[in-house]
C-alpha cells in the first residue's frame, strides 16, 4: 500500500528515501569543515546524485550554520530535494530551523530528543513524563509552521522498547510525519534493529501514518548492516553520509547502502532514487573539499574496490568479470579508459574529458583549469584521468579561499641550508616572505607562518602518488591541530614541494573556516 507523505506524495511500497546528512552529521567529524561555497557545491552534487533529503545543518548552532542552511534552502527554492535543519526540542531551535529552511520548496524541521534512561538522567535531567510532554510541545510547534516534521529518538537503540513505543506514538499524534530511530553510539546489532523497527511498526497506534527512518553510527563497524536490517524490518528512510563520514567512526555510508539495495534487490525488494554512476565523483568531491581521502579498500569508492591482484582472481575476471565482481565499475562511476590526454590536446577534448569525469565548469573556471592542464602536460608525458581530477579539484575548488599561493621558490641541496621565498594573496592583498628550515618542506611551512602568523601543531604530513611514474603528480596531506580542533588539507602538483605548500595552505583555509563557525560543543546533538 502506498504511503502518502507531505513531501513525497504517494510513496511506492519498494521506495527507500535517502536522507543525506553529510552536511550536518558529517561535518561534525573532527577535522571536517566546509565554507559556504563548498557546502553549496556539495549540496548541488548530492542533488544530482539523487538524494531525497539534504540535512543542511544545525541552524541555531551559529550564524554561519544558519546562513548555510538558508543558502541551501534558497538554492532549492523551486525544486530539488527536501531541505532539513536539525533542532533540539526547544522553541528557539525549532523557530531557527523554520526560518532557515523557509525558502526551500520542500522544507523539513528535524527535532531530536533523547529517550534512553541514561541520556534522560545524565544529559536531559528529565523524567519520562517530562520527555513525553516535551515531544508533544516541540512537534506541535513545528507542525504549526511546516507540513514535514521529523522526530528522532536520540540513543533510540538503547532505549526501553516499551517507553520508546510511547514516545513514537506521542510524536505521531502531535503530527510527526517521519519517525527516526538512531543507533547514536553504534551499539546495536542487526538483530536489535530488526526487533526495534518491527515492534514499533506493529505495536504503535497510527504507525501507518508515518515514515520510519534509521540512522546508524559505525562504532562497531555495523552501520550499514544495521541499516539493511532496519530496511528489512520496514524502515522506509535511510540516514547516511557520503564516504560514511560522521562523528567518531562515522555513519552508514550512502554509497554502500545504495549499492547493496541495487545489487541485492532480489533479497531486499527495495529501490532508491540514487543515480549510481554519480557516486564516485560525489565521493571524490567530498574528499577534496574536506581534505580526507577514503582508504584504498573502502567499499565502492576505494581505489582497490575493483582491483584484482591475485592470479586466480585475474584469470577469472578476464574470462568473466562476474566471477569476482558483483557490480561493474562503471555502475558507480569508475571509467576504464584513463589514458587520453597529452600536451597536444585542445580545449574541446579537455572539456569533453571533464564532462566524462563529472565536472561542469563555467568559462572562467574552465580557462583556469585548461591553463593548469597545459602546464601539467608540458611536465608529464601522459596525463591520466586521476591527474585531471587532482588538477581541477586542487584549483577550481580553492577559488574562494582567503589565503592563496601565488609564487614559490625553494633552494636546497647537499651542504646547503634550505630556504623558501613565497608570495601569498591574503583576502585580496599580496604579501611575501622567506624562511629557512631543516628541509625544503620545513622552510616552506616556516615561510607561510612568517607571512601569515599562526600557531598550530602539525600532526600529519603524508605524500602519495596520484598515478605511476617518476613524473607523477604528488598528492600531499597535512593535518593541523589548534586548541583541540583538527583540520586536514590536500594539495597536488608534479613538484612535491609545491604540493606541500598547497596542502598546508588548504589546511590553513579550513582552519579559518573552522574558527569562524565554531559553536559551543553542547550545541551539537549526536543523533
Amino acid at each position: 500500500m502506498a504511503l502518502n507523505h507531505p513531501s513525497f506524495g504517494n510513496l511506492a511500497d519498494d521506495r527507500i528515501i535517502i536522507f543525506d546528512t553529510t552536511l550536518r552529521d558529517g561535518e561534525q567529524s573532527p577535522g571536517f569543515s566546509m565554507n559556504l561555497e563548498e557546502k553549496l557545491r556539495m549540496a548541488e552534487s548530492l542533488a544530482e546524485l539523487g538524494a531525497d533529503v539534504l540535512e543542511a545543518g544545525f541552524a541555531i548552532a551559529s550564524r554561519g550554520d544558519f546562513e548555510s542552511v538558508e543558502s541551501i534552502a534558497r538554492r532549492f527554492a523551486k525544486d530539488g530535494p527536501v531541505v532539513a535543519s536539525l533542532s533540539r526540542a526547544s522553541t528557539a531551535d525549532i523557530m531557527s530551523s523554520i526560518e532557515a529552511t523557509r525558502p526551500a520548496a520542500r522544507p523539513r524541521v528535524h527535532i531530536v530528543l533523547a529517550t534512553s534512561d541514561l541520556h534522560m538522567r545524565v544529559k536531559l535531567r528529565m523524567t519520562r513524563d517530562e520527555v513525553l510532554e516535551r515531544i508533544t510541545e516541540s512537534v506541535t510547534l513545528a507542525r504549526n509552521h511546516v507540513a514535514d516534521v521529523e522526530w528522532s529518538a536520540e540513543d533510540g537503540s538503547r532505549s526501553d522498547l516499551e517507553f520508546l513505543c510511547r514516545c513514537v506514538e506521542t510524536a505521531i499524534k502531535a503530527g510527526a510525519t517521519t519517525i527516526n530511530i538512531p543507533d547514536t553510539v553504534g551499539y546495536a546489532l542487526p538483530a536489535d534493529m530488526g526487533l526495534i523497527f518491527s515492534t514499533l511498526m506493529n505495536k504503535v497506534p497510527g504507525a501507518e501514518r508515518a515514515i520510519f527512518s534509521t540512522h546508524n553510527h559505525n562504532d562497531l563497524g555495523l552501520a550499514v548492516a544495521n541499516t539493511l536490517a532496519a530496511i528489512q524490518a520496514g524502515a522506509r528512510q535511510v540516514e547516511c553520509t557520503i564516504n560514511g563520514i560522521g562523528e567518531r567512526a562515522g555513519n552508514a555510508s550512502l554509497e554502500e547502502v545504495a549499492m547493496a539495495v541495487r545489487t541485492r534487490q532480489n533479497a531486499l525488494n527495495r529501490s532508491t532514487g540514487i543515480r549510481t554512476p554519480n557516486i564516485l565523483k560525489t565521493s571524490r568531491l567530498l574528499a577534496t573539499i574536506t581534505g580526507f581521502d577514503v582508504q584504498p579498500n573502502k567499499a565502492i569508492v576505494g581505489r582497490n574496490a575493483f582491483a584484482h591482484e591475485s592470479g586466480i582472481h585475474q584469470d577469472g575476471v578476464l574470462k568473466d568479470a562476474s566471477t569476482y565482481e558483483i557490480m561493474t565499475p562503471e555502475s558507480v562511476g569508475w571509467t576504464t579508459n584513463s589514458l587520453v590526454l597529452g600536451k597536444h590536446s585542445g580545449r574541446a577534448a579537455f572539456r569533453d574529458k571533464l564532462k566524462a569525469l563529472g565536472y561542469e565548469l563555467g568559462d572562467n573556471a574552465l580557462n583556469d583549469a585548461f591553463r593548469r592542464f597545459k602546464d601539467l602536460a608540458d611536465r608529464k608525458k601522459v596525463v591520466y584521468d586521476e591527474d585531471v581530477m587532482a588538477l581541477v579539484d586542487d584549483e577550481v575548488l580553492r577559488q574562494h579561499d582567503r589565503v592563496k599561493l601565488t609564487a614559490l621558490t625553494v633552494t636546497s641541496g647537499l651542504h646547503t641550508r634550505p630556504m623558501a621565498t613565497l608570495k601569498l594573496e591574503i583576502d585580496g592583498e599580496e604579501k611575501e616572505g622567506m624562511a629557512v628550515g631543516d628541509g625544503p618542506v620545513d622552510a616552506v611551512f616556516n615561510a607561510i607562518r612568517n607571512v601569515y602568523p599562526h600557531d598550530v601543531a602539525l600532526k600529519l604530513y603524508a605524500v602519495q602518488s596520484v598515478t605511476g611514474g617518476t613524473d607523477a603528480q604528488a598528492r600531499v596531506t597535512v593535518r593541523f591541530e589548534e586548541k583541540g580542533k583538527l583540520v586536514d588539507g590536500q594539495g597536488a602538483d608534479t613538484d612535491t614541494i609545491v604540493a606541500s605548500a598547497r596542502a598546508y595552505i588548504h589546511a590553513l583555509n579550513k582552519l579559518l573556516v573552522k574558527r569562524e563557525r565554531t559553536a559551543p560543543a553542547d550545541l551539537h546533538p549526536a543523533a
